[in-house]
């Protein structure tokens, strides 16, 4: 590849990157509705059914409670975010919000009703046989299904933008970005709702049967609609005495801000008991006559009313879940504040944001007295004022920009340069020390090392010169099986019949390049003489004479995956996507072990197909380990010897950010994986000339794939030398490896997933193959919420 190839291909990734860090609006803000429990669900009907998602977790999976006994867990290795119950219906929402599942009574099957890469769902809620949610691409837009297909859809209004959405016994409501209410369904009762709550600025709705409660923005519950059993008769209603409402068909139930217990209406007074009298609750959920709510000292749940039956009732008045989770954990900025232990529950896999109503109200302070008329002037002045400062302040994003182009492309310093190995290394000029760019996440990193080779000793056995030419017959051409980086790999037969393979540096005069070599040596003898895993290549010994290095591994028999990817020749035992998903799940084991078991943690920094080896039973291994960085934890800084703040990689493989603003952490390595597991995926190579004669422009596999992942359209992309996976479990595989290859390649690194949360999906995806998993099953995205894979993205 040229290097003008090259820098037109990063010049493009680099713009997408700084599109996105410089000029990307704030994400919209969502509430769900006042009594919605993301966490917490009833369904009632032909039985009644409540089902909440799993505290303290790593997979957030769904419990369920039926007829005095626990279910088996729905799912049990699939997180989800939201849940929602209605007449014989389950509903969730999977880590990520690309997909929506639902059950029918009997909680086997689910039935995939949404699913949408490009438009994440970020709330549901269900009101007896409709199911409406809320996307966010286009911010707050609001989508809703008949629980029965037959039945006519509701459509919602396409064109609004809701901050909430809720549903009642045949109508929807929502709460637009002007505060004002939108109904639609059942126009008779839909129409009387919007027109009841005219004029109202709402923060939260929530709807019953034929009527609707809610709380204004100044803090008072208003009720709306039929009053026949007393559900519009609020008892008080102090401002901000309420932050959370619970809708059944004829009554209300409410949490008290102060306190946090519950208060019911309507229902002929018949909600109204002493069970729930001094229960603090986080929140309330209601079926058609009764009313469960989520404890807020020990996280379990409590139902109540009528509705509820009297043989449940003598059971306890706490059911047996195990702990629930209250509100979904997410990997954004929270706009309040964090709920209390917020990383436990979660499992440190995000964090869980408590309603922004549940903060004290603020009080608005009165309006400054108007200036005198003789004050005109300072007027103007301040405006002008105004204007100077905002064009001074798009300047100055636009010099920022700049600046970060500057850096990236070399203009500033000239020192841009292009080096090879198996393919095209490239390396970029390092951040200036203590640039604002360098972010919080970037560890300080420096090279092992060595010394003196005695300091090797460990487990590696030293070598002679002389046996190690013989060994490879004089180091012939027929021996050569690869490259490096810092020299030529050669395979070869110790005296006791051994097959291992030899890599030799490149001999020559101390020049810089030398230097290099001698330092990529020295990294890869230090980091492999003290790592021992079976998903990483194995040293065997080394030797160092006058100008010679030589490094002895494992002998790996099948090769290079990149040879069996992209060689058409190539043997056909990778042609299966099993073989191809456990290839891939052996090298982020080796990563993961890098990462997270290695101490200190180490980064790979050249993660690409060719220094994945296959050994004699197709077992995966990660290889070269001369470019390997690893924490700095001594304080010392030798890093003007082996700069490794100058990044370095192989074009296609390499991270944008890393590359672009100099930004190294261990998810470089987990960008590097995911480019591998696009080309397991589709056969193409990191960067393949488009057009079916491979005579077109040169593109990655990153602008190839990510697109159709994200439209749905995985088949689309997939090798045809393997072909559509035939198999439901198969194809649940293929479909969530690709989910997890798509969330591994975001521009920036904090929206990746970690090494563990890909090799979770991974072993998922080998178990659906294997048969592990339901047909039906959902397997949509990375398995850590935001980045969970599941993973959500």
């Amino acid at each position: 590849m040229t290097t003008t190839t090259t820098t037109l291909f990063h010049l493009s990734a680099l713009f997408s990157f700084l599109a996105a860090l410089c000029f990307s609006p704030p994400p919209p803000a969502h509430a769900l509705a006042g009594s919605s429990s993301a966490a917490l669900a009833v369904v009632y009907g032909s039985s009644i059914t409540i089902c909440t998602i799993l505290a303290d977790r790593p997979v957030r999976e769904i419990q369920c409670w039926r007829n005095g006994q626990l279910l088996p867990p729905i799912l049990p290795i699939i997180s989800f975010d939201y849940l929602a119950g209605g007449r014989d219906t389950l509903c969730a929402v999977r880590s990520g919000g690309f997909r929506l599942l639902c059950w029918d009574t009997n909680l086997l099957r689910p039935k995939r009703i949404y699913n949408d890469t490009s438009a994440p769902l970020i709330s549901l809620s269900i009101g007896d046989t409709q199911i409406c949610a809320l996307r966010n691409v286009p911010a707050g837009n609001a989508v809703c299904w008949r629980q029965n297909p037959s039945s006519r859809p509701i459509p919602a209004p396409r064109t609004s933008r809701f901050r909430s959405v809720s549903t009642g016994l045949g109508f929807s409501c929502g709460i637009l970005e002007n505060a004002t209410v939108s109904c639609w369904g059942d126009y008779a009762i839909s129409d009387l709702i919007q027109s009841a709550f005219s004029g109202h600025s709402m923060a939260v709705i929530q709807l019953g049967g034929r009527f609707a409660c809610g709380i204004n923005t100044a803090g008072f519950v208003i009720c709306r609609g039929s009053n026949t059993t007393g559900q519009l008769n609020i008892p008080s209603n102090n401002q901000y005495e309420y932050l959370g409402l619970a809708a059944g068909a004829d009554h209300i139930c409410a949490i008290k801000r102060l306190n946090r217990t519950v208060v019911c209406w309507g229902g002929n007074g018949e909600h109204s008991n002493n069970i729930t009298d001094g229960v603090s609750f986080e929140s309330v959920v209601a079926g058609l006559d009764f009313t469960c709510g989520l404890i807020t000292s020990n996280l379990t749940v409590m139902c109540w009313g009528p509705g509820w039956p009297n043989h449940y009732r003598a059971a306890g008045a706490t059911l047996p879940l195990q702990k629930t989770l209250p509100g979904p954990c997410i990997a954004a900025i929270c706009r309040c504040r964090l709920y209390p232990q917020s990383q436990l529950l979660c499992s440190n896999n995000g964090h869980i944001c408590t309603s922004c109503d549940e903060l004290p109200p603020v009080k608005p302070n009165p309006p400054p007295p108007s200036p005198p008329a003789a004050a005109a002037p300072s007027r103007r002045l301040r405006r002008g004022l105004l204007a100077f400062a905002v064009i001074g302040s798009v300047g100055g994003l636009a010099g920022i920009c700049t600046v970060i182009y500057c850096l990236w492309s070399g203009v500033c310093s000239g020192k841009k340069k292009v080096h090879n190995s198996v393919q095209p290394r490239i390396t970029a000029p390092a951040a200036t020390t203590g640039s604002p760019l360098r972010r919080q996440g970037s560890l300080p990193m420096r090279r092992q090392r060595s010394g003196t080779s005695g300091k090797h000793a460990d487990r590696a056995e030293v070598f002679l010169f002389s046996d190690l030419a013989a060994a490879t017959n004089g180091f012939s051409t027929e021996n050569r099986i690869g490259s490096g980086s810092f020299g030529i790999v050669y395979r070869g037969k110790l005296p006791n019949g051994r097959e291992v393979a030899i890599k030799r540096s490149d001999t020559g005069p101390k020049t810089r390049r030398f230097q290099e070599k001698e330092s990529a040596f020295e990294s890869e003898l230090a980091f492999l003489s003290r790592l021992h895993h079976k998903h990483l290549v194995g040293l065997v010994g080394y030797c160092e004479e006058r100008d010679e290095r030589l490094l002895v591994y494992e002998y790996m028999k099948n090769g290079a995956l990149y040879d069996h990817l992209h060689d058409r020749s190539s043997s056909s035992v990778v042609n299966s996507w099993k073989i191809r998903i456990k290839i891939a799940l052996d090298a982020a084991r080796g990563i993961e072990y890098l990462h997270t078991y290695a101490v200190p943690p180490i980064i790979h920094r050249d993660i690409k197909s060719s220094n994945i080896l296959l050994d004699g039973n197709w077992t995966a291994r990660v290889s070269d380990f001369g470019l390997s960085l690893m924490e700095d934890n001594s304080g010392a800084n030798d890093i003007s010897e082996y700069k490794p703040g100058k990044a370095a990689g192989t074009v296609g493989y390499i991270d944008p950010e890393y590359y672009g603003l100099n930004v190294l952490t261990a998810k470089s390595d987990v960008y590097g994986l995911g480019v591998v597991l696009l080309e397991l995926l589709t056969g193409k190579r990191a960067i393949f000339k488009s057009g079916e004669s491979g005579s077109g422009l040169p593109i990655s596999v990153v602008d190839y794939a990510v697109p159709a992942i994200m439209a749905g359209e995985v088949s689309r992309i997939l090798d045809r030398r393997v072909g559509r996976p035939e198999e439901v479990g198969e194809s649940e595989a293929v479909e969530l490896v690709a989910y997890t290859a798509m969330h591994c390649v975001h521009l920036e690194g904090k929206d990746r997933p970690t090494m563990s949360d890909v090799v979770a999906n991974l072993e998922r995806a080998l178990a659906l193959c294997d048969g592990g998993g339901a047909a039906g099953d959902d397997y949509g995205s990375v398995s850590s919420g935001r980045n969970s894979i599941v993973v959500s993205d």
